[in-house]
């Protein structure tokens, strides 16, 4: 809103003039041109690797199972010999706090290398962009391309570059459903259109799109909006934090100049403006004008400046890792400092407890359910009864045998199945009774009782579990119980 002009006393009576403004930036096309470098050659050899993993490992069996299988129907989670089940959520929740603490130390070293190299949705951005490469050309192409008007080509040229995007999504979508159905059955019912599953295909359509919208049509607005690893970063961040920088003491100013003139005459630096740091960044940055959070550490404008130092016979690094206190302050950097050292020894401790929970936990799952309907009853005879359930989990990859006993007290008696077979990953309720004699239990209105399950394989532990035999607190005598207890006792 404008201002009244004060000097002039008539301007008080003017209309206020009201401007308007557009919060919300259109989004800007973003053309990216080829480039050769270093750090180029080591994310494409990383995105080899990641797809190499991502597609193929669901292709490996161990025994008659795929290797990797979240069977969420059977709630089994199968990672190559390890089965995880629901009652290891912890397991999975230590993993979750590694994988945490393993970004945030490599954040806090180097920035954003995770996202520059190895993030999925970086790593299928540079294929998409690759593949629009392909189709449509180059950068200069690109934009004219745009510009022209509708023809049969260029609906060729896009045509051609959606459909390799699709097929790319679709590929993809399907692999990630091959984690958690089994791909070999998959594959065979998709071919044969033998889907009789509605929720496969929701997920399917769904994903598909996901890859295809996040990685070809959204692409940075990803990593700069809906990402909020862009946002904490800074946080994490230190001056030693080793980042992409500009060097403004050796780039400015900056300005053309032909080869083989030297800067210094003129009052000029080492950056000669051509903006190729610009033209090859996903983001659409300018890195000369300081560090910012679109930055996702891919190093592209570091390759393309390098490139463009060795035509022009200069030395290499204007734009280069380095971190703050050297850029900056001109200080030199430390690697050793107590934000790294945390994160470093934070991952190392909660590593080790996973692994050392991985190694003793238990592969038999024990559980004692009482009767909740009653708290104990008589029999015929007089005896007390008390009735349990015993939740019997084999967890591991082969069928076994189990031996169930208890123990408490003398005159004690199991009534139930004492010997069972138990199927990999099944859950077996094994109804039980236990009775004693009153006599036994004068006094004793609440005794312990410890079951015990113990594997056909010696190597396997036994597995005890405590559990609460009831009771009336006062018991009438009973000659024929009373005669019935001393013949068990001798």
């Amino acid at each position: 809103m404008r201002e009244p002009n004060k000097q002039n006393p008539h301007s008080a009576q003017e209309p206020e003039i009201i401007e308007l403004v557009n919060l919300y930036k259109k989004r800007e096309t973003i053309y990216t041109r080829s480039f050769q470098g270093f750090f180029r050659n080591i994310r494409i050899s990383g995105g080899i690797v990641f797809f190499l993993l991502y597609f193929g490992t669901l292709w490996f069996s161990i025994g008659d199972r795929q290797a990797v299988l979240f069977d969420l129907h059977a709630r089994q989670f199968h990672i190559f010999s390890v089965t995880f089940y629901p009652q290891d959520f912890i397991l999975l929740s230590l993993l979750l706090i590694i994988c945490a603490f393993g970004l945030f130390f490599i954040t806090v070293l180097a920035g954003r290398v995770w996202c520059g190299y190895a993030c999925p949705q970086s790593v299928f951005t540079w294929v998409f962009m690759w593949v629009e490469r392909i189709t449509e050309g180059d950068r200069n192409q690109r934009m004219k391309l745009d510009k022209s008007k509708l023809s049969s080509a260029k609906l060729l040229r896009k045509g051609l570059k959606h459909f390799t995007w699709l097929a790319i999504a679709l590929a993809t979508s399907i692999t990630f459903i091959g984690y958690f159905t089994p791909i070999r059955e998959l594959i065979p019912d998709l071919w044969s259109l033998d889907i009789h599953s509605t929720t496969t295909l929701f997920w399917i359509g769904f994903f598909t799109l996901a890859t295809y919208g996040n990685a070809g049509l959204l692409r940075e607005q990803v990593c700069i909006y809906m990402c909020p690893y862009a946002r904490f970063q800074s946080v994490m961040y230190d001056q030693n934090t080793a980042t992409i920088w500009y060097d403004p003491s050796r780039g400015e100013a900056r300005g053309p100049r032909k080869k083989n003139i030297d800067p210094k005459t003129n009052g000029l630096g080492d950056c000669i403006d051509c903006k190729m740091c610009v033209h090859v960044c996903p983001t659409g940055i300018d890195i000369r004008n300081g560090l910012q959070h679109e930055c996702i550490g891919c190093a592209a404008c570091i390759d393309a400046c390098d490139s463009i130092m060795d035509k022009m016979g200069y030395d290499k690094g204007l734009i280069r890792y380095s971190s703050e206190n050297k850029i900056i302050n001109n200080r030199p950097s430390k690697i050793l400092r107590p934000q790294l050292i945390g994160y470093f020894a934070a991952l190392m401790i909660i590593t080790v407890i996973f692994f050392v929970m991985i190694n003793s936990r238990s592969l038999i799952e024990l559980e004692i359910l009482r009767d909740r309907q009653s708290l104990y009853t008589k029999t015929m005879s007089g005896l007390i009864s008390n009735v349990y359930t015993l939740k019997l989990m084999n967890k591991d990859p082969k069928t076994h045998h189990y031996h169930i006993s208890v123990s408490g007290f003398d005159g004690l008696r199991y009534e139930g199945k004492q010997n069972v077979t138990v199927a990999p990953g099944e859950l077996l309720n094994i109804p039980v009774r236990l009775v004693a004699p009153p006599e036994l239990l004068q006094g004793k209105p609440n005794t312990t009782v410890i079951f015990t399950v113990a594997s056909d394989v010696d190597t396997m532990p036994t597995v005890s579990t405590e559990s609460r035999f009831l009771a009336p607190v006062t018991q009438p005598l009973n000659p024929e119980a009373s005669k019935h207890a001393e013949s068990i006792k001798h």
